[in-house]
């Protein structure tokens, strides 16, 4: 694996000149490829194995049971997305089969009452999460993994502001009412060949700020394409999070960090097949946040939100691609 792990634990605990080195260690990624892995992040794992096992246990229900909590139509992020239900690629105008995957998805547990947080704008970002009845204690297990890594993100908001020689508290406006998601993943084993240029999660890039993603190290994992090497597994240390740029950070550097091209790759012929379970959650900026550019205006900015429901529906095939990102 040729992307750095960077142990965070110095910024989130340190003083001004531990925090600034690790800032430097980010921001040294951040203009190479967009991929880093962070250990000393502070997140149990005992919570990261909970929820691990929900997702298993989710997934191994009976299919009419997962789609009673069936993801709206709208594609609101909300519920059971099942198998072959979406195509990454699509976002970026590439034609190919339907991704291999299922997937629960959520977002934030925790939403105020206030205007902000209705009308159907907002409906994308702050709809009322689908709980399955089973297994037991999911519900609770999710949004507590979903809170400790919001609150990490909030942390790391502060250290990649340091990367670009802002202020650390630069994104807290712009995130202080962040439209977040999770989405637990299952790739199945294959039984049969994949369709010609069918992956488990075609070539794509994120739409948000920063994605944090801790998934299962087996045959048929994620791969970024790196500017020098190509594509490239990605192997991290057991106790690391993979952290990757999104769409909205490329935005708002203008183009000086980029939104990298990544996707999960099927699992070589001929070696067991196993499922990968993957847990991914998107941090992603206040839905109104204009991505216009940290250090000059762009000419082309456009909200998060108008962004994020733009991809989401090409992803479903039911929307047509307007306009491209720096690092697409």
């Amino acid at each position: 694996m040729s992307i750095p792990v960077i142990d965070i634990g110095p910024y989130l605990e340190g003083g001004h000149d531990d925090r600034q080195r690790v800032a430097r260690r980010i921001a040294a990624a951040c203009e190479d490829s967009g991929f880093f892995c962070i250990t000393g992040h502070g997140v149990s794992e005992d919570l990261v194995a909970r929820t691990r096992q929900a997702a298993v246990e989710f997934f191994a229900r009976p299919l009419d049971e997962k789609r009673l909590i069936l993801r709206p139509e709208s594609r609101v992020g909300r519920g059971y997305y099942p198998f072959a239900d979406r195509s990454l690629a699509h976002t970026l105008g590439k034609e190919t089969p339907p991704d291999l995957q299922e997937a629960f998805a959520m977002g934030p547990p925790d939403v105020p009452d206030a205007d902000y947080y209705r009308g159907e704008t907002a409906e994308y970002f702050f709809a009322e999460n689908r709980y399955p009845a089973r297994p037991e204690a999911f519900r609770e297990t999710v949004d507590d993994y979903f809170r400790a890594l919001l609150a990490l993100c909030d942390r790391l908001m502060g250290a990649m502001a340091l990367a670009l020689g802002l202020e650390e508290n630069f994104f807290a406006s712009r995130i202080d009412r962040p439209a977040c998601g999770l989405r637990l993943i299952r790739y199945p084993a294959q039984a049969a060949a994949p369709e010609r240029r069918q992956l488990r999660a075609g070539a794509h890039t994120d739409y948000g700020t920063l994605t944090v993603l801790r998934g299962d190290d087996v045959p048929g994992t994620l791969q970024v394409k790196l500017p020098h090497s190509g594509w490239t597994d990605l192997r991290p240390p057991a106790d690391a999070f993979v952290c990757n740029l999104g769409d909205a950070m490329a935005r708002w550097t203008g183009g000086r960090w980029a939104s990298t091209l990544h996707r999960v790759a099927n699992p070589p012929a001929g070696v067991r097949q196993r499922d990968r379970i993957s847990l991914v959650f998107f941090h992603q900026p206040n839905y109104d946040a204009l991505l216009n550019g940290i250090f000059e205006d762009a000419a082309d900015a456009v909200t998060l939100a108008e962004h994020f429901i733009e991809k989401i529906h090409l992803a479903a095939g039911t929307g047509r691609l307007a306009k491209q990102t720096p690092g697409e």
